[in-house]
């Protein structure tokens, strides 16, 4: 199985949650399909959805909820 790296395009915070009172978007283990919301990235006040680029089960996160990112960090790994 290949290993397929998310990363983002654009610096800013990155958020696994759509609000603090709602559950995570995805979790390790989980199975994504390509297109599903695995995070959000917050540039100034204006949120980008972070979506998987392949179908897979994710193996881990690489930042945290909250961490600040800059352009081409890697966020998650799925595999495939």
């Amino acid at each position: 199985m290949a290993k397929i790296e998310i990363r983002s395009q654009l610096p800013g915070v990155f958020y696994r949650k759509p609000s603090p009172d709602e559950p995570t978007f995805k979790e390790v283990g989980d199975t994504v399909k390509a297109g599903d919301a695995i995070g959000l990235v917050e540039v100034m006040k204006t949120f980008q959805q972070i979506n998987a680029d392949a179908a897979g089960i994710i193996v881990s996160f690489e930042v945290e909820d909250s961490d600040v990112i800059s352009p081409g960090q890697v966020l998650a790994v799925i595999e495939g």
